[in-house]
This record gives structure tokens, C-alpha cells and sequence, in this order.
């Protein structure tokens, strides 16, 4: 399958797996390049050292394209990016920040660069920019999200009327039919999260993957939008946010009540209960922990199957 998206990455599908905090390692992402989409290293959880560590596993695991996800918040961004260009990675996603900062260092390297937006001002910025394609990452999604709450469904039409660039959407996604319908309202691509949170491969911690399959509708909501805005299931350190809301806390008690590393012990530690457990609206779909490549092939298959079932209506 040929769109502007897999021959910006020479992939096989118009498929990208997110590079997300505590799930996206080498494996995962050299398990969705062999499969013939584009995987993501997620650099947001990952010191300068351990970074340089996965791009080099990955490297071994596959001859395919892979990139890296980098959260322009990151306090050493300098270091990552150092390690990024030093090891030849081709390919870099940009989130959480200007595009302006990183985006000619990039490109002097030949780096292609994709910015993930949550609103048409910020595509437009990132256009603007010289990044070479941009994901546009509806209400849906999980982790952090944009302060919009512009659903997908929305979002990625009123993004493509508006940028030239080739567009991915995200949020929202884990199946074809879902796929063929972002595409129909005009992505060139998809990014994939929480589906590939629940795989093998995924670095997340098992005790999170099985949460995630059973996961219903309205098990995740998006709170703490005074801080960043973060998509949550609902657990007791949820239950507690809440309350302190109900008590009427400010930003400072917010902020102290999260403390620190509250994504890393839910979803990499596997606590349940005081973790941070992000994940999408979408893990109400996410019935099985599957391997990324079947992931990848399924949704292929689903794609084919829901556009062939369309065109005979």
C-alpha cells in the first residue's frame, strides 16, 4: 500500500506505532519495522545513556526504518539529540514544545521530522517550521493530550484543509475500520498507541498490559488539565486527584499530590493502585495482549476488508 506517509518512510504500511513513555522500547519498535510499519523508540522515559542503548539494539534487530519519539521538554534534550544524529536515526518525531528549536539541527543531519499537534494553530506552527509531516493526535488518545479536546473526528479533517504536508492521525485508533476512516477523512497515515501498549513486546509492565484488555467504555478520563492534561485510567491515585478537586485544590497541591515518577511506577513498576496509568479511549477495543507484528497485520487486514465491504454498499 502506497500513500505519502510510507514513501516518506519507505515502510510497507501507512502505519506508525507512538513512541510512548514505559512502552516503547527496541523491541517494540524493531518488532513493528520488521512488520512493515514504522516503530518508534520513546525517548521521554529513557536517560541519554539507556536511549543510545536501545538505538543500538534496534539497529541489530532490523534493517527496516525506525525512529525516535522526543518530548521536547526533556531536561538533557541537548544529549538526545546528540545521540540521535551521532547514530544515524533517520527518522525523528517532536512533541510537547516548539518545532522551531529542533527542527534545523535535524534537518542539517537528513533527518526527516514529523511534529504531533493537538490543534490546527499548531500544525500550522509546525508547517511553518520545515518539519515534513505532522500527526495530529485527537481527544482520545492517551497520556498527554492537547488542551483542545478537539475529538479526532474533527481534528483531522479541519487539520487537512488547512497544511499541505502529509498528515498521520492519532487517537483513538487500534483497529482498520478505524484506520480507513481516518484515512477517508484525510490522513495519508495512522499513529498507533495503546494497541501496541498491549502486546509482548511493549516495555510496559504485564500487570499494566492486562489492565488495559480490561479496560470498558468510560474507563479513562482525561484530568490534571492544570498541569498537562493526561488521559487516565481510573485507579485509586485517579480516585485521589478527584477528591482533592471535590477539596477544591489548587495547582500547588496538584502538583504535590503527583510527585514524581507516578507514569513510571504505574505503568513500568505495575502499580495499580499509586501508578499513573495512561492509556486511550481506545483500550475498550483492546480485548488480547497480541504480538506487534499480528497487531500490524490485523489492522491491515481489517483495512482491506472494511474499504472492500464499503465500496460493495
Amino acid at each position: 500500500m502506497e500513500t505519502r506517509i510510507t514513501t516518506l518512510f519507505n515502510t510497507q504500511y501507512p502505519i506508525v506505532q507512538a513512541g510512548m513513555i514505559w512502552a516503547s522500547g527496541w523491541r517494540l519498535a524493531s518488532a513493528v519495522a520488521n512488520a512493515g510499519g514504522l516503530g518508534l523508540i520513546g525517548a521521554g522515559s529513557m536517560y541519554p545513556d539507556v536511549l543510545e542503548e536501545h538505538i543500538k539494539k534496534c539497529k541489530k534487530a532490523t534493517n527496516k526504518p525506525f525512529g525516535v519519539n522526543v518530548p521536547m521538554l526533556y531536561p538533557d534534550i541537548d544529549r538526545l539529540m546528540e545521540i540521535i544524529a551521532r547514530e544515524g536515526v533517520k527518522i525523528v518525531f517532536t512533541s510537547a514544545g516548539n518545532p522551531k528549536a529542533w527542527t534545523p539541527f535535524l534537518k542539517e543531519h537528513g533527518i526527516t521530522v514529523v511534529h504531533v499537534v493537538s490543534s490546527v494553530k499548531f500544525a500550522l506552527k509546525a508547517q511553518e517550521a520545515g518539519v515534513d509531516a505532522v500527526v495530529a493526535e485527537g481527544f482520545e488518545a492517551g497520556g498527554h493530550n492537547g488542551r483542545e479536546e478537539t475529538t479526532t473526528m474533527v481534528l483531522i479533517p479541519a487539520v487537512r484543509e488547512s497544511i499541505h504536508i502529509p498528515l498521520i492521525a492519532a487517537g483513538g485508533i487500534a483497529t482498520g475500520r478505524q484506520m480507513l476512516a481516518a484515512m477517508v477523512l484525510g490522513a495519508d497515515g495512522v499513529q498507533v498507541g495503546s494497541r501496541f501498549v498491549a502486546t509482548p513486546e511493549a516495555s510496559s509492565h504485564p500487570a499494566f498490559k492486562e489492565e488495559v484488555v480490561k479496560a470498558k467504555e468510560g474507563a479513562t478520563q482525561l484530568t490534571l488539565k492544570e498541569l498537562a492534561p493526561v488521559r487516565l485510567l481510573k485507579n485509586k491515585f485517579y480516585h485521589d486527584v478527584q477528591k482533592a478537586y471535590a477539596q477544591g485544590a489548587d495547582t500547588e497541591a496538584l502538583k504535590i499530590l503527583l510527585g514524581r515518577a507516578r507514569a513510571k511506577r504505574g505503568m513500568f513498576e505495575g502499580d495499580l493502585n499509586e501508578g499513573e496509568l495512561e492509556i486511550g479511549q481506545v483500550s475498550a477495543l483492546i480485548h488480547e495482549i497480541t504480538p506487534a507484528a499480528a497487531v500490524v497485520m490485523q489492522l491491515m487486514q481489517e483495512f482491506e476488508s472494511a474499504k472492500k465491504a464499503w465500496a460493495t454498499r
